[in-house]
């Protein structure tokens, strides 16, 4: 007799995982032989700076590195952290209390609903989405409202329109910029007006800065915690991923309200044993690198990002330049499907592409590039895209 199992009902609101999905069908062509141009994920193809090896190298052969790591992190991470945020955002962070070192912020963004949500309690996601978002909120059993990021607001989310019911019962708001996936950047007045919203109301504030350190033609992306007030309501999640390109290396932190940054070191302390000391040295090397690195990283995107619109402008796909990111977010012809579409770039192309309906469905009629191949293949993606548009 076979024994059959079902999975949880909060596992089966979940959907496929989206870049599995598309992961697997590269699989699929690469086996078949052909030349396939990735723009998918966002993985950056740039190598981990040697510093940062170097320090891992250096640190790994200390056996007092090969113990559980504390809950809270090693003491120079933290304190490089605070260092790090006060030099870039005049923000100054209690090191002890208000920096919590993650297994990668998606880890960190992914729990935090577990220590502050009750079943039926509201959070507010904007979408298009980083798809955590939606999966934290799930397993946490919340209930999601959804806020449409459109063209014609900025792809900003229009909190204020909300019914005041709504935000009475709201718990979380989920805010990323500069966003994945629209690139869509924000700037101090539009957070002022959060920040006090969320004290009005008493909701917390998510704010998902993976991107903050890519930036372009004179942007410079903000903090919430510069924010006055912001403290009293807002987490902050920072990643090592991008800036550095250390995304296999699962390295990230949390900032911001010191009771919000112990409730998720409560959940951690119970799911995870923390980062391995030689990561969390090594991501101190990290930030002593800045910001030489990533003055180099980003000439390196804007210069991928010019090539690539350049390129497809020339085809007649015009496309608005991102200040922001390593994503393209294209808007595509009206009534174009954008999953036939990708599909077709596959197909035809040899091309990978995400779907903009794979973030959410206003992001229907949008597809996302990646900029992380050279600027060679970059203009050899664009001359496949050129004979199907």
């Amino acid at each position: 007799m076979n024994v059959i199992f079902e999975s949880s009902q909060k596992l089966g609101k979940l959907p496929p995982y989206l870049f599995v999905e598309i992961d697997r069908l590269k699989k699929k062509l690469l086996e078949a032989g052909e030349d396939i141009i990735n723009l998918g994920i966002g993985d950056p193809d740039l190598a981990t700076p040697q510093e940062i090896i170097d320090e891992l190298n250096r640190t790994s052969r200390d056996a007092k590195n090969h113990c559980y790591p504390m809950d809270l992190g090693v003491k120079e991470l933290r304190y490089g952290i605070t260092k790090w945020f006060s030099n870039r955002f005049s923000v100054d962070l209690d090191p002890d209390c208000e920096v919590l070192p993650l297994i990668g912020s998606k880890e960190g963004i992914a729990h935090f609903p577990l220590a502050v949500v009750n079943p039926g309690d509201v959070v507010l996601i904007p979408e298009p989405l980083y798809p955590p978002y939606r999966s934290g909120a799930i397993f946490a059993g919340a209930e999601m409202i959804y806020l449409p990021l459109e063209e014609e607001h900025g792809f900003l989310p229009q909190v204020k329109s909300l019914d005041k019911d709504i935000l009475k019962k709201t718990k979380i708001l989920y805010l990323n910029f500069p966003n994945n996936p629209t690139t869509s950047v924000v700037d101090k007045e539009y957070l002022e007006d959060i920040v006090q919203m969320a004290r009005e109301f008493n909701f917390i504030i998510l704010y998902d800065a993976a991107y903050s350190e890519i930036t372009f033609d004179g942007f410079k992306a903000p903090s919430i915690l510069e924010i006055k007030g912001a403290k009293d309501v807002a987490i902050e999640f920072h990643s090592f991923s991008k800036t550095y390109n250390m995304t296999g290396w699962r390295l990230g932190w949390a900032c911001g309200n010191r009771k919000l940054v112990e409730y998720l070191r409560q959940v951690k302390s119970n799911i995870d044993s923390g980062v391995f000391n030689p990561v969390q040295f090594a991501g101190i090397k990290a930030l002593e690198m800045y910001p030489d690195h990533i003055t180099q990283v980003r000439e390196i995107y804007l210069n991928r990002r010019d090539v690539f619109l350049n390129a497809l402008g020339k085809c007649g796909w015009e496309i608005d330049y991102p200040k922001s990111t390593f994503y393209i977010w294209a808007k595509l012809p009206k009534n174009v499907d954008s999953t036939k579409f990708c599909k077709m770039l596959l197909e035809e192309c040899h091309l990978i592409a995400t779907p903009g309906i794979g973030f959410g469905p206003s992001g229907e009629g949008y597809v996302r590039f990646s900029l992380v191949t050279t600027e060679e293949r970059l203009l050899e993606a664009a001359k496949r895209i050129s004979k199907i548009l």
